[in-house]
């Protein structure tokens, strides 16, 4: 399930299921703002048929002429986003996209998978290691020691270490402020979910159209736990069960971008996302994820190209229309602001093929889109964690992603990896920069909540500005063999392990 960035991952130990009772309500139904859509993605073609974007100018006249076009060569319109200019399409001709592409009015196109409909990007590493029940009683016993504590909050180093714990009792956010989760959808029963859940902004937008149907944002099945996880990690209430999110007063929706069986993140999916965020009143937006299949979009790839042009107007759509992105930076101990990295698993629907690119010229999406705000991760030593991506001037922010080698907590399970909720009412530990992300996206919305009339920009400005920096360190040699595992540039301002430095939720609300 995973760019995540990993592969589908496997649980660790037997799973424990808490006597966690709560009732679950769900918010009215909100006016839609759909974009048109003329096919269906139940009138797929057969074996053969590709996925594309068609990005031309936003304008009635222009896109009923691409429409045109798009027909005279073999393609399907799947759905149209008129305000950005968008279309996504279904063909099976071999040569669509250079046929679309000569046509005048297409500024850019390509095709959004390299294999046929029909046949994971998220950023967490390893499996998922469920609480068993003598661990959940162990924590549940060191957390009664601390008064107004959540019963597994023994274990939230996390939330200790960017000061989460003191800051909801000075403003656990505002229930105005909704944090969107674009993931593998959200188990919205569970009872730290439930409170804070906003079923009328939540969608699943798998295909490129958002189906607002009851529950069709949770996720596939228990495998499917990354976004569960993550939406724990941003806005877990405070009320007597399990754990506590960083922002545990705001709401969390949920937008399903995942493919069922392979977990990919498609383009289509994406665009769809952050469009059906914009159009419904969605703060912030949390992407823990990177956009298949390709792990960097280069812009001398039409198709790439394509694909980045698409999810841009999308994303710069819904920032024009007051929301803020957050984004991982990726689990492969990359340096993002350097000149060459090798890619070794594009692209992941096929088969993959080495390549070497340069990172100022092949993107990772959404995470190096402009106004995207770039997360690294860090563990309870605040230390970048060993697996995370960095790069000087690409780094925005850090904040607890969790290290299980290199940074063992002193708490009840001695887990370095991030506590957070999982379907059907469980809990788990997971680590990644997909962890990291939602701890910068609940800081993000006490912000909001402390600065309601904050801009994405201005909010952006405001994360920078409560982060503490503890600058490069000296050496980092994380397995001691005398060479250094990633090299950090910069000064105590602004570096590339942690850009402007790690999230701090007390300043945020002070």
């Amino acid at each position: 399930m995973s760019h995540l960035r990993s592969r589908r991952r496997l649980a660790l130990a037997v799973p424990v299921v808490l006597s966690l009772t709560a009732s679950l309500g769900f918010l009215p139904a909100a006016a839609s703002a759909a974009p048109d859509t003329t096919a269906t993605t139940a009138q797929r073609a057969a074996e053969g048929t590709l996925t594309y974007v068609v990005n031309t100018a936003a304008d009635r006249g222009t896109i009923a002429s691409v429409k045109r076009a798009v027909a005279a060569a073999g393609g399907t319109v799947v759905t149209t986003y008129d305000r950005i200019g968008v279309l996504v399409v279904h063909s099976a001709n071999p040569d669509f996209g250079t046929q679309i592409r000569e046509v005048r009015a297409v500024q850019s196109a390509g095709a959004t998978r390299t294999a046929p409909l029909a046949a994971a990007g998220t950023t967490d590493v390893g499996g998922a290691d469920y609480l068993t029940a003598a661990e959940a009683a162990r924590t549940e016993a060191a957390s009664a020691a601390v008064a107004e504590s959540e019963p597994l909050e023994a274990d939230q180093w996390d939330l200790r270490a960017i000061g989460a714990d003191r800051a909801a009792k000075i403003n656990p956010g505002s229930k105005k402020v909704t944090v969107a989760v674009i993931d593998t959808g959200v188990d919205d029963t569970h009872p730290d979910l439930a409170p804070n859940f906003s079923a009328a902004q939540s969608a699943n937008c798998v295909g490129g159209v958002a189906d607002t149907s009851e529950g069709a944002w949770r996720p596939y099945t228990a495998d499917d736990y990354h976004g569960t996880h993550v939406a724990g990690e941003i806005a877990a209430a405070r009320n007597d069960i399990g754990v506590a999110g960083v922002a545990p007063g705001v709401q969390v929706s949920s937008i399903k971008v995942s493919e069922p069986d392979t977990s990919l993140f498609y383009p289509e999916a994406v665009v769809c996302a952050f469009v059906f965020a914009a159009d419904h009143g969605v703060e912030i937006t949390n992407n823990s994820y990177y956009i298949d299949p390709w792990l960097y979009n280069c812009m001398d790839d039409p198709d790439q190209k394509a694909v980045v042009d698409a999810v841009n107007r999308a994303q710069l759509y819904a920032q024009s229309k007051g929301t803020l992105h957050l984004a991982s930076a990726g689990n492969s101990n990359h340096d993002l602001g350097g000149d060459a990295i090798v890619d070794a698993s594009s692209p992941n629907d096929t088969t993959p093929v080495e390549r070497t690119i340069d990172p100022s010229e092949c993107l990772d999406l959404p995470t190096q889109l402009p106004g995207v705000v770039t997360v690294s991760a860090t563990g309870v030593n605040d230390l970048k964690s060993y697996y995370s991506s960095y790069g000087h001037k690409v780094v925005d922010v850090a904040a607890p992603g969790g290290d299980r080698l290199y940074q063992i907590p002193d708490t009840p399970s001695k887990n370095g990896r991030i506590l957070s909720t999982m379907p059907n009412n469980q809990y788990g530990f997971l680590q990644g920069t997909s962890m990291a992300a939602p701890h910068a996206s609940g800081v993000a919305a006490l912000l909001k909540s402390t600065h309601p009339w904050a801009t994405p920009a201005q909010l952006q400005l405001l994360l920078k500005a409560q982060a503490d920096n503890p600058g490069c360190p000296e050496s980092y040699d994380q397995n001691g063999d005398g060479t250094q595992d990633a090299v950090c540039e910069g000064g105590t301002r602004v570096n590339g392990f942690y850009g402007f430095g790690i999230v701090n939720a007390l300043r945020a609300v002070k």
